[in-house]
């Protein structure tokens, strides 16, 4: 099982361990080179440009190494998609899910014992190290949203907050794609698709059937009971006789550079005289549940590697009044938006990719950009 170091320079030696020609190959297959960086891009602490340039640096070429680039832009991507359609992705957001008979969450996902031992492996491994490659995502979604006939935004948000890179554009998103809201069909996955990309061979369940038949077959009796507020436990995740805990320079003014759970890059305006407070946001997570372990996640990753950070739980408008002159500085993200002072972009793969409905659009746009990038260096 893949363990996830919160120290930078761990993740810096894990980027220049990456062979994206090994990945090119192998990616689809659950033992594939994938190189595990999605909960430190998520989380800000490096970014899509980073690891691109640093790709650079060790000498591959852009034709070398497009089908890693290309999955960078997909995580550059699913963040537009939010900044432009914001609230809506929490929605159906092109077609109204067809065929949906339930709402909330099988209960055999939630105790990992649906019969495919793939599939309950995946979940056990998800509950034990907040991870999951990208196709165990798929199949999961497929068989809750298309062979279970779940609506997809409970099982999203189960998935997201066991999920140390939770990323809600890219989790909602991609749970759309495969429930056919946010695509013009919807993502099938049977039992020899698992078998052949996660090396198993089992047979005689409820996916082993041939694409042309398992959408007519009727929901599985496994999928049938389930759990209709599978996070309710979560919600209070936050400590709330907290919130009223400020940090302890309250009367000392000087600027403030405001870190979130999508924000912990390590040298983001390391040369400015600051207190930085790690802001944690009680109204967040209820909207967007999470679990201990991601939480604890954040935590470490704040705290080793941001010198003298503080953390404060509460809201924004609350720490502003206590602050009220001091020069705010902040990352943008469409899920946490602060009215600072000094609002900083983030670090995009191509900053001049301009927003497209689709992802194939876009990258034309982001790779047209990094080729003249590479034609003037």
């Amino acid at each position: 099982m893949p363990e996830f170091s919160t120290k930078y320079q761990d993740i810096l030696a894990q980027i220049d361990a990456i062979d994206p020609l090994i990945y090119t190959k192998s990616r689809n297959y659950v033992d594939g080179g994938v190189s595990r960086l999605s909960p430190y891009i998520s989380r800000g602490v490096i970014s899509t440009r980073m690891v691109y340039n640093r790709l650079l640096e060790r000498g591959f070429k852009l034709y070398q190494m497009e089908k890693f680039v290309q999955e960078l832009a997909w995580r550059d991507f699913w963040q537009s998609q939010w900044q432009h359609h914001g609230a809506a992705i929490n929605q159906d957001l092109k077609h109204t899910q067809q065929n949906v008979s339930f709402h909330g969450l099988p209960r055999a996902i939630q105790e990992a014992d649906t019969g495919i031992d793939v599939i309950d492996k995946a979940i056990e491994e998800l509950y034990q190290t907040g991870y999951l490659h990208n196709h165990l995502r798929m199949y999961l979604a497929s068989i809750v949203c298309n062979v279970g006939q779940y609506h997809w935004h409970i099982p999203a948000q189960w998935m997201f907050a066991h999920l140390l890179d939770g990323d809600w554009a890219s989790n909602a998103l991609s749970w759309q794609w495969v429930a056919g809201s946010n695509a013009n069909k919807k993502y099938w996955a049977n039992q020899d698709n698992i078998n052949h990309f996660c090396h198993s061979n089992q047979g005689h369940t409820f996916l082993d059937f041939s694409y042309e038949d398992l959408p007519n077959q009727a929901v599985p009796q496994v999928l049938r009971e389930h759990v209709s507020e599978p996070l309710s436990e979560m919600n209070q995740i936050l400590s709330l006789e907290q919130e009223n805990v400020l940090p302890e320079f309250v009367n000392e003014k000087k600027a403030i550079c405001i870190y979130t759970p999508y924000n912990l890059d390590p040298v983001w305006r390391k040369d400015l005289s600051a207190h930085r407070i790690l802001m944690l946001e009680p109204d967040y997570f209820k909207r967007y549940p999470t679990s201990k372990r991601v939480l604890n996640f954040i935590l470490d990753l704040a705290h080793e590697n941001i010198p003298e950070i503080k953390v404060f739980i509460g809201s924004f408008a609350r720490l502003r009044m206590h602050f009220s002159d001091c020069v705010f500085y902040a990352k943008e993200h469409p899920a946490l938006a602060y009215p600072a002072d000094v609002l900083d972009a983030r670090d995009w793969l191509s900053d001049q990719a301009p927003y497209k409905p689709s992802f194939f659009p876009y990258w034309r746009s982001c790779s047209k950009y990094l080729k003249q990038e590479l034609s003037i260096a």
